[in-house]
C-alpha cells in the first residue's frame, strides 16, 4: 500500500488486524502519520517549520503500547527503534547515552536499504556467482595465462568440446543436480581484530570515527580456502556479487534520509526517568536523562558514523505506565515536546476473547500451527475460549495486572502436556473444552500463592 492510500481510517484499519481496542491510540498515532505524508507534499519552506506531533501513550503493561507503534512503522517501511528509557544516563555517567539511539536508528536504516539494494541485484549476482561455481567446476587449463592467449590457442574441436561442457555443467548446475558436490571457494576469514582498551565513559559507537573500517585499513581482511557444498557456495558467492553490485554511497544516502524524513523512535518505560528528590543513588541522574532528551527530541543534529543526523522530523512515541508518577512529573519542557497524550484501557474478559481469536496473530491460532506441526489437529472451542479469558481476567485482578501477557503464561500452562508429548501423538485430534481448561487450572487457580508463581 502505497502512502499516499494510508488514510487516517486505512492505518486504524490495518492496526485493527492486530490490536484489539485501543481506539483513541490508534488513532492518535494514524494522524501522526498521515500528517508526516502531508508535510511532505507542502512548500519545502513551509515543511521544514511543522515539526512532528510527539505522542505519550499512557497503560499498564501488556495492553498494546509496543504493538501499536511496531505495527505503524512496518506499514509505510519507516526505519523503526525501539528503546527502553532507563538504559540511559545522562553525561558524565557510564552507559548509554541518549544520542545513542539516533546511531541506532541509522543502523537499521542502512540494514534496510542495502537488504533492499541486495534484492535488486539479486539476479545479477546470482548469475556472477554461477560463472564463478563453473569456473572452479571447469577451471582454465594454463592458469598463468590471460584468457585471450589462451582461447587464441585452444584448437577450434577443443573450444567447442569446452564450451560445450560448460553449457551441460550450467545445466546441471541450474538442475540443482550438482548440490551436494564438494568444491573449494575462497572466503573472508572472520577472526576477531587486535584487542584495544578505550578509556571513555561512552561505548565505541559514540566515537566520531568508524574503528572497524579504520582498523580494516591496518590490518587488512584475509581469506582462507574452504570446502563447502556448490549449493552453500552458491549462496555465499552470491552475497558477496550482490555486495561488490551495491552502492554503498547511494543506500547510505537513501538511510539518512529516510531517518530523518520518515524514522520512528519508540521510548518505552519513560515514567520510569521521572526524577524523586533525592541527590543521590539511582535517581541522581534520571532529571539528567531528562534534559538531555530534549534538544534530541525538539530537533537537533546528531554525528552517526555515516554522517551528521536531524532529527527535527523523526516522529518519538513515547510510553509508561505511569502507576507511581503522571505526565505532568516530567520536567516542563520535555512535557512540551510530547503535545499528545492518550490513555490506553485496561484489558478485560471481554477483550481477551477478540484477542485470542481476532487478530491475524491470535495466540489460539499460533498454537495450532504449532500443533499441526507435529501432525496434531488442536482445536478450541468457544466456552474454552471464554473459560481462559475469564482466568486471565481473574489472576490479573488478584496479583500483578500484566494484561494480554497474561494470556502467554496461561496457554503455555494449559497446554504443556499436549506440547511435551505432541512427538509421539501424530494424527491425534484433541479438542479443547471449558472442562479441559478447570481441569488443568482449577488446582493453580484456587491456590493463590500457587497461581503468583505458576501464572
Amino acid at each position: 500500500m502505497s502512502q499516499r492510500e494510508l488514510t487516517p481510517k486505512k492505518i486504524v484499519e490495518k492496526l485493527d488486524q492486530y490490536i484489539i481496542g485501543q481506539e483513541e491510540a490508534k488513532r492518535a498515532v494514524a494522524i501522526a502519520l498521515r500528517n508526516r505524508w502531508r508535510r511532505q507534499r507542502v512548500s519545502k519552506e513551509m515543511g521544514e517549520e511543522i515539526s512532528p506531533k510527539n505522542i505519550i501513550m499512557i497503560g499498564p503493561t501488556g495492553v498494546g503500547k509496543t504493538e501499536i507503534a511496531r505495527r505503524l512503522a512496518k506499514l509505510d517501511n519507516s526505519p523503526f527503534l525501539k528503546v527502553e528509557a532507563s538504559k540511559f544516563t545522562e553525561v558524565g555517567y557510564v552507559g548509554r547515552d541518549v544520542e545513542s539511539m539516533i546511531r541506532d536508528l541509522v543502523e537499521i536504516a542502512v540494514s534496510q536499504a542495502k537488504a533492499e539494494e541486495q534484492e535488486k541485484v539479486k539476479e545479477k549476482a546470482a548469475e556472477l556467482a554461477e560463472e564463478r561455481i563453473l569456473d572452479i567446476l571447469l577451471p582454465l587449463r594454463p592458469i598463468d595465462r590471460s584468457v585471450s592467449d589462451l582461447v587464441s590457442q585452444i584448437p577450434r574441436s577443443e573450444k567447442v568440446e569446452e564450451d560445450t561442457t560448460r553449457e551441460k555443467l550450467r545445466r546441471l548446475l541450474k538442475e540443482g543436480k550438482l548440490n551436494e558436490r564438494l568444491i573449494e571457494i575462497e572466503i573472508a576469514e572472520s577472526k576477531p581484530g587486535p584487542m584495544i582498551e578505550i578509556f571513555s565513559t561512552a561505548g565505541v559507537e559514540d566515537l566520531g570515527f568508524n574503528i572497524k573500517d579504520f582498523l580494516g585499513n591496518i590490518f587488512p581482511q584475509r581469506k582462507k580456502k574452504t570446502k563447502v557444498t556448490v549449493a552453500e557456495a552458491m549462496e555465499i558467492l552470491a552475497q558477496e556479487e550482490a555486495q561488490r553490485l551495491i552502492d554503498m554511497d547511494r543506500v547510505v544516502k537513501t538511510a539518512l534520509e529516510r531517518v530523518e524524513q520518515s524514522g520512528i523512535i519508540f521510548l518505552d518505560e519513560i515514567d520510569k526517568i521521572v526524577g524523586t528528590d533525592t541527590t543521590h543513588g539511582p535517581d541522581v541522574s534520571r532529571g539528567g536523562v531528562q534534559r538531555d532528551l530534549l534538544p534530541i527530541v525538539e530537533g537537533s543534529t546528531v554525528n552517526t558514523r555515516y554522517g551528521m543526523v536531524r532529527t527535527d522530523h523523526i516522529l518519538f512515541i513515547a510510553a509508561g505506565a505511569f502507576s507511581n508518577s503522571k505526565p505532568s512529573d516530567l520536567i516542563p519542557e520535555l512535557q512540551g515536546r510530547f503535545p499528545i497524550r492518550v490513555e490506553l484501557d485496561s484489558l478485560g474478559k471481554e477483550e481477551f476473547i477478540r484477542i485470542l481469536t481476532e487478530p491475524h496473530n491470535a495466540l489460539v491460532k499460533q498454537y495450532v500451527e504449532l500443533m499441526a506441526t507435529e501432525g496434531v489437529k488442536l482445536s478450541f472451542t468457544d466456552d474454552a475460549i471464554a473459560e481462559i479469558a475469564e482466568i486471565a481476567a481473574m489472576v490479573n485482578e488478584r496479583t500483578e495486572n500484566i494484561g494480554a501477557r497474561r494470556l502467554y503464561t496461561i496457554m503455555e500452562t494449559l497446554l504443556e502436556d499436549i506440547s511435551f508429548d505432541a512427538p509421539e501423538m501424530a494424527g491425534a485430534e484433541i479438542v479443547i473444552d471449558a472442562e479441559y481448561v478447570r481441569e488443568k487450572l482449577a488446582d493453580i487457580v484456587e491456590d493463590e500463592d500457587l497461581s503468583r508463581y505458576i501464572l
